[in-house]
């Protein structure tokens, strides 16, 4: 009997056994193996045996003190009255999955986004800001070099990936949204392609801004809180609010997507995901002190539908308990309960507040904060046995077609400067041509991050700028 005729459950099996690093290795021999290791609903079964060990314990992976740890949270155990050591080993350490705050390399650290099994983090240095991308549970790491200048904390950062015709295969891509606009109400931002290690350059018009750094990923797109703004970019009074999905197939920006509710300007609005399937949203009101989150019932990139309100809590009793600056947070739908990730009044611990619809209030210490302003970041993490591949050039057609069209009027002008040594009279309509040829390989080659070398030095600084034409 052939490999390829074994039957799914055997081959699952079979696969289930192969240590994590040699999956990718054993699955290769095989076509039908190859597709069911690709399988994403395998992946989370084979992955959830690996990691998850007890029943009603989920995963998060925490940022505290500029070290990721993978969490186990277990809620089902809260309300029983006055065990505190439930309360305690409600959100446990499970691992150490990677650290990253070496005095040599990087001097802060921070999560940025998880998708797919992919963390993506931002890291300060002496030098500016780094980016790095790891599948924590492969142990695999890579460190994503900028376009051109240094990464900018004030901008946004995604992590996502675009959907095939075959769910099985899936593109790993990273979204860098400046802040800044280009020109007068032109904005850009830049696309990272990790199978060709390559950079794409978009230009759009916006009449919106973001408020809050942290989106939250949800099938391969990022969802981010908006607010409007005016044609000159400048903030108005109680603008309208909404979401904003960043689609990486179509690496486009969506329409408005309507909130349950209407957010002024000092109220806090946070995201978070719920099993990587729908969107929850956080919103404090700062002059009623009322928490309220709801959560989706259905969301596309150009589409949402909200179910009713998931969670309301009076705020006011729990004003001593904690500060609700910089938080972030996941829930548990079964137990009606949201866990918020702060520090304490003083800055000086990391804590989690375990707060549910009924009054439930309870405080996990998770220790003492080194850095009073890096405050805790969570997310939902499933480990996958996705490959973050080695970076390789890779040049996109027409800028080989735009190569060769550059090499010929260069072999042109040498043509020219050698026949009978006489320098031939050229139109200006030629030296416009060539000088429009050169601009566009310059800037083609600035957005994938390459350069060539069969262009002179000279024409590459000239540019537009090149030499004076002739009538």
């Amino acid at each position: 009997m052939a490999m390829s005729d074994l039957p799914n459950d055997l081959v699952e099996e079979i696969i289930s056994r192969v240590p994590v690093k040699s999956i990718r290795a054993v699955s290769s021999t095989c076509k039908n193996w190859n597709t069911l290791s690709n399988d994403h609903s395998f992946t989370r079964k084979l992955f959830g045996k690996t990691i998850t060990t007890k029943e009603n314990e989920c995963l998060v992976v925490m940022m505290m003190d500029s070290k990721v740890y993978l969490m186990s949270v277990n809620l089902h155990r809260i309300h029983k009255e006055n065990d505190d050591n439930n309360i305690k080993s409600s959100i446990m350490h499970k691992a150490k999955l990677i650290s990253l705050n070496d005095d040599d390399i990087l001097n802060n650290t921070y999560i940025i986004f998880h998708c797919n099994g992919l963390l993506l983090l931002l890291g300060f240095t002496d030098d500016g800001i780094k980016l790095v991308v790891t599948n924590p549970h492969l142990g695999q790491t890579r460190w994503i070099k900028p376009r051109k200048a240094n990464y900018q904390f004030c901008d946004k950062y995604a992590i996502g990936y675009e959907k095939k015709k075959n769910n099985s295969l899936r593109t790993n891509k990273m979204l860098l949204f400046h802040k800044e606009s280009f020109c007068f109400r032109i904005y850009w931002f830049e696309i990272y392609n990790f199978n060709s290690a390559s950079w794409n350059v978009f230009y759009f018009t916006r009449d919106w801004e973001l408020p809050y750094s942290q989106g939250v990923s949800l099938k391969g797109n990022t969802y981010w809180f908006a607010r409007e703004i005016n044609i000159r970019g400048e903030r108005i009074d109680d603008p309208p609010d909404f979401l904003i999905c960043f689609d990486f197939t179509t690496e486009r920006f969506g329409p408005r997507l309507h909130l349950p509710f209407h957010s002024h300007s000092d109220d806090t609005v946070i995201l978070s995901s719920v099993r990587e399937e729908q969107l929850a949203v956080l919103i404090k009101r700062f002059d009623l002190w009322r928490m309220e989150i709801w959560v989706t019932t259905k969301i596309e990139p150009k589409e949402v539908s909200w179910n009713k309100l998931f969670l309301a809590v009076d705020m006011i009793p729990l004003i001593t308990a904690f500060q609700f600056c910089n938080v972030s947070f996941f829930i548990d739908e079964k137990k009606n309960v949201v866990v918020v990730l702060g520090k304490d009044v003083l800055n000086t611990r990391n804590i989690a507040n375990i707060i549910g619809n009924d009054g439930y209030f309870k405080q996990v210490d998770l220790g003492e904060s080194t850095n009073k302003y890096c405050y805790p970041l969570v997310c939902s993490y499933v480990p996958s046995s996705v490959q973050i591949k080695q970076a390789t050039r890779v040049m996109h057609h027409h800028h080989i077609v735009l190569r060769a069209v550059v090499r010929a009027v260069r072999d042109s002008d040498r043509e020219r400067k050698l026949n009978n040594g006489r320098e031939h009279k050229i139109s200006r309509r030629t030296r416009i041509h060539e000088r429009i040829l050169f601009r566009m390989l310059k800037l083609d080659e600035e957005a994938i991050g390459i350069r060539s070398r069969s262009v002179p030095r000279d024409r590459y600084q000239q540019g537009f700028a090149s030499s004076p034409c002739r009538a």
